[in-house]
Parts: C-alpha cells; sequence; structure tokens
C-alpha cells in the first residue's frame, strides 16, 4: 500500500537539527535515530519495573510503564501512518513520554514533588528533559542523548503550549511556574514555550489517553477492582460490551473483555483521524509550522467522542485509581519514597559513589530513576524492615 505525507507533517530532511552536530551517512532518518536512541537507553530499560498502577509483585500480567510505553507507541504509530504523519518521530515521542515518572506510579510523582517543594518541586515532564538531556551517559562527545529539536519540544508541550504569548504560565505551571529544569535548558536551546507541538507530538500525547483507558479497564477488571457487569453503564466501555455479547454470547470472559477493550480503541482510533482530517480541511493547514500556529490542538477527539472519554475517564478513576485497595498500596509507597530522600539526604554517603555531593536535586534524580523493586530493595536494606508490600 502506498503511503503518502500529509503537508503538515514533519519533515526529517527540514529538522532544526541537534544541539551538538553530528556527521556521517545513516540509513536512518534523524527521527528513526532519536526513537532507537530511547530505546537504548538506561532509563526506558528501567521502565520494565516501574508501577503503572499495580505494584510489580501483584503479578506479571498487569501494565507496567513499558508495556503502557510499548502500547502507546503502536497506538501513535498506526494513527501517524493513517494521517500521513512521520511516524518515526511519533514513535519516539510516544516512547519517550514515560522516561521521567518515578518508582510507584503517580503517588510516587506526588510525594516526591511534596519532598522537594523547597528546591523547586519534582515534574516528570522535566524530569524527562533531564534525562534526555544531561542525565543519561552514553556518549564521549555529549551528556544526554542529543535528540533533534522536534523531538525535544514535543516531548516538553505534547500537552500544549507551557506560556502563553507573554510568557506567563499555564496550564499546569500556571500556580507554580515552570520548572527549573526546562527554564534552565530553554535559556540555552529555544522549543518555543508559547506555541502547539507537532501533530506528531499531539498524536503520541492522545495515544497515551487511549492506551491508558483502555487497557486499565483490563487490569482493572483483572484485579477484580470492578466487574464486567459494572461497565453496562459507562459510555463507550458499554457500548462496546453489548455489541460483543450480542455477537458472542457464549463467550468465555477472557474473550469478552479483550473483545471490548479492542472495540473501544478502534473507536477511539478512528474517532481521532475522522476528526484530525475533518480539522484539516477546515483550517487548510499547509505545513508543520501551521500546526504550531493554529492556536488550538489539531489532533483531537471529536465533541462526542470526548465526551465519552470523559465519562470512561470518570468511572476508571473512581473504581479503580481511588480504589481502597489501589489507595492503601500507594500510601505505604509514598512512606517508601519519604524515607529514602531523607536518609539519603541526612547522610549523602548512603548514596552510590558519584551521586554523594549531598544535593537535593541529585537526591531527587536518584529516587526518580528508581525502578519499584530497587527501591523496596534499598529501603530494606536501609532499614532493616521487612517488604512493605508481603
Amino acid at each position: 500500500m502506498q503511503r503518502f505525507t500529509a503537508p503538515y507533517s514533519s519533515l526529517p530532511e527540514d529538522t532544526r537539527g541537534r544541539v551538538h552536530q553530528e556527521g556521517g551517512p545513516d540509513f536512518r532518518s534523524v527521527f528513526a535515530r532519536d526513537r532507537d536512541r530511547i530505546i537504548h537507553s538506561q532509563a526506558f530499560r528501567r521502565l520494565k519495573h516501574k508501577t503503572q498502577v499495580f505494584v510489580y509483585h501483584e503479578g506479571d500480567h498487569y501494565r507496567t510503564r513499558l508495556t503502557h510505553t510499548i502500547e502507546v507507541a503502536q497506538v501513535a504509530r498506526s494513527i501517524a501512518r493513517a494521517l500521513g504523519l512521520d511516524e518515526d518521530l511519533a514513535e519516539a515521542l510516544a516512547l519517550g513520554h514515560d522516561l521521567g515518572h518515578t518508582p510507584f506510579g503517580h503517588a510516587g510523582e506526588r510525594e516526591l514533588d511534596k519532598l522537594m517543594k523547597p528546591w523547586g518541586g519534582f515534574d516528570h515532564n522535566a524530569q524527562s528533559l533531564r534525562i534526555l538531556t544531561k542525565l543519561e551517559k552514553r556518549y564521549a562527545e555529549f551528556d544526554g542523548l542529543n535528540l533533534t529539536w522536534e523531538t525535544l519540544e514535543g516531548l516538553v508541550k505534547h500537552n500544549g503550549p507551557l506560556v502563553n504569548a507573554e510568557g506567563d504560565p499555564v496550564g499546569r505551571y500556571r500556580e507554580h511556574g515552570l520548572p527549573e529544569a526546562i527554564l534552565e535548558y530553554v535559556a540555552d536551546h529555544d522549543l518555543e514555550l508559547a506555541t502547539f507541538a507537532s501533530a506528531e507530538a499531539q498524536v503520541a500525547a492522545i495515544s497515551d489517553d487511549i492506551a491508558y483507558n483502555a487497557h486499565d479497564i483490563d487490569d482493572g477488571l483483572r484485579a477484580g477492582l470492578f466487574r464486567l457487569i459494572d461497565l453496562g453503564d459507562v459510555p463507550l466501555a458499554g457500548e462496546a460490551l453489548s455489541q460483543v455479547l450480542k455477537l458472542y454470547p457464549d463467550l468465555e470472559q477472557d474473550r469478552i473483555v479483550h473483545e471490548t477493550v479492542r472495540r473501544v480503541m478502534s473507536a477511539m482510533v478512528n474517532d481521532i483521524i475522522t476528526e484530525c482530517n475533518n480539522n484539516n480541511v477546515k483550517y487548510n493547514i499547509r505545513s508543520a509550522s501551521g500546526v504550531r500556529r493554529l492556536g488550538h490542538p489539531l489532533v483531537v477527539f471529536g465533541k462526542q467522542m470526548h465526551e465519552r472519554n470523559m465519562a470512561l475517564q470518570s468511572f476508571l478513576n473512581d473504581r479503580m485509581y481511588h480504589h481502597e485497595r489501589v489507595e492503601k498500596i500507594m500510601a505505604r509507597a509514598r512512606r517508601v519514597m519519604h524515607d529514602l530522600f531523607d536518609a539519603y539526604m541526612n547522610d549523602p554517603k548512603l548514596l552510590p559513589t558519584g551521586w554523594q555531593d549531598g544535593q537535593a536535586r541529585q537526591v531527587c534524580d536518584f529516587i526518580a530513576g528508581m525502578t519499584d523493586r530497587y527501591a523496596l530493595d534499598q529501603h530494606k536494606r536501609l532499614f532493616d524492615l521487612d517488604p512493605l508490600f508481603r
């Protein structure tokens, strides 16, 4: 099947380049090289043992940050192909979007942000930028991965502009301002924080939502946090379930769940492709820079799908993320984060060689990079306590 290129696609030959110039022929595009560097990074490998919702000891069949990331990348690449966008850039952004997350999911991030308040707080988006531009130390000529401007821009701005035209922080950064890591980086390498990111970055961001919602249905059912019948009145999921039960009345539950989830995903993906194509006809965007100047996202759900998606997120938020069992585990996780931070701040010699300068941000970097398993092992070593999750 012959592929087409949308007029608003990011083009590798038009890249704004890398901070450190690199020469030599390569059979890959610059965006494909970015993707490969992310895959081969230490931070990417650590996602294998970082929590999505369930801590690793609860079973091998629940999603981790790594399996979630791979699923996001698959969805992003499919949407990018259908829209005629650069698949390698969309995939690189999907694979790199969670690199800055702490152990123990959002509970770990909130606790680390609380602990770091006197030193500027913690933000997983800013941490991803630190990892990709400073903390990964693999190459002879530079720190970080030396990714292209388009990849770094997309990772920082995949959820929209960080500041308005006057330079004032917006959205999640309105109250406390931009993280120091982002301010420090853009002072030398302008990522144009007042504009939207590329269509490929927007695809990666919405693919994250699709993967979260659809596959958390599967994990929530598997964990017994809610029942299949509970989905009956949930928009989108209930409709998909009804279709499956009508077509396959005698199907066993595991297959019913899978058929329901894939219908939910297909419905969302098809809606995005249709809405994005309609938006392009409406606004006649003829370049990647036109996407950035549009003033609102190009890659979005249609109005009805947006409402259904919000209802599904609300159901999962109430019945899964704030389930008593999950809350109890995450309360213990926050204790682990708190104990480790206090221990390392009080005695930097407890840290490995090369991490012992006693700076709070360095302690934060070390803890943020931990897997769930490593954090629990370190807590057991330092405090001689039985694992908190047994």
